[in-house]
């Protein structure tokens, strides 16, 4: 099978027939018992019900998935239907409590959902983990409704399996830009930093990410999977739940990105797809990530606002030099009445 015929400034990532058979060869198809050294750094090609129960205890510190939703959704050759709410939350139950017995006693879990599929999530979660927090990110993309409103947001469950737990908010703080830059009596930014860039000011992570950009064709970690989630979206998970070294796990690991996002900083990872395309995309992603380690939207160890970074920062800043100043004037006067 040859990759589909694409306009020239189309990234989609494709694969050639020689590729294909090139990481076919290098997927793990686990058929006993394995081991964490022969888990580890691994994308394993098989049913994920299946395949959990031959991986060996404790040795995920993060699990992060994106099951899929509770909606008719194809995934290459696999169909998904969708169930009464009480169905899909026993689904959910059946892959999620073989996932315990993987995870270390500090471990931290990340479950993706939509608002149809987030109670029945919440609820399964509760039974085995304690639920911190539920993380919104705004979905910009998608098409408008007449009758409804737009579905324009997503949901991430974040748990912990105890008590005891890594976070660490310093590495996932967002860079925005300063629309009233104050500063104090001498003249000093407040709370904010001035450069030639223009005036940032990084703030504390929230629950409410609005920073993202689903993955489409002029981006190059963009493949044709239906449900791609940003590589700067799962970075944030693995920055924020885990240390270099620690091994991040995903059984419905679709094209790659929860690996490919570990692998560029520095985790190991462990990942299980059921498509044999998806999980040779995969494989590939994987190999593109040794030469570019980058990822979009976060540079210089600090996450930028959504279609922003150094460079673009520093183009405006030459095209309206007199509005950070002008900014300045205003911060100074509205402190001053």
């Amino acid at each position: 099978m040859q990759p589909k015929q694409r306009a020239g400034r189309n990234r989609t990532i494709d694969l050639s027939a020689e590729e294909r058979a090139k990481y076919r060869s290098q997927l793990l198809k686990p058929t006993q018992s394995l081991s964490e050294v022969e888990v580890t750094d691994k994308v394993l090609e098989g049913d994920t019900f299946n395949i959990l129960d031959l991986l060996p205890d404790a040795f995920a510190d993060l699990l992060f998935v994106d099951p899929p939703y509770n909606m008719d959704k194809i995934f290459g050759a696999e169909r998904f239907k969708s169930m009464k709410d009480n169905d899909y939350a026993e689904w959910l139950d059946a892959w999620l409590s073989k996932c315990v017995r993987l995870l270390k006693p500090e471990a931290s879990i990340y479950i993706c959902g939509d608002w149809k599929s987030s109670s029945a999530i919440q609820r399964v979660a509760e039974r085995y983990f304690t639920v911190r927090n539920r993380i919104t990110w705004e979905r910009e993309k998608g098409r408008g409704a007449l009758s409804n409103w737009k579905n324009s947001s997503e949901d991430i469950w974040f748990c912990t399996m105890g008590d005891s737990y890594h976070f660490d908010a310093d590495a996932v703080k967002l860079k925005r830009k300063v629309v009233a830059p104050y500063t104090d009596e001498s003249g000093a930014p407040k709370d904010w930093d001035r450069s030639e860039q223009g005036s940032f000011r990084l703030t504390h992570p929230s629950n409410l990410w609005t920073d993202l950009t689903v993955p489409f064709w002029s981006m190059p970690e963009n493949t044709d999977h239906p449900t791609q989630k940003p590589e700067k979206l799962v970075a944030k998970a693995v920055l924020a739940s885990s240390r270099p070294g620690d091994v991040v796990f995903d059984p419905f690991l679709g094209s790659g990105t929860t690996a490919v996002v570990a692998k560029k900083l520095g985790r190991r990872f462990t990942g299980i797809e059921v498509d044999e395309t998806y999980a040779c995309l995969a494989q590939k992603r994987l190999r593109m990530a040794d030469d570019d380690p980058s990822i979009q939207g976060y540079v210089d160890g600090v996450f930028w606002e959504r279609n922003s970074g150094p460079q673009q920062a520093k183009a405006a800043a030459k095209v309206k030099p007199s509005h950070t100043d002008d900014l300045e004037l205003f911060a100074t006067q509205e402190q001053d009445a």
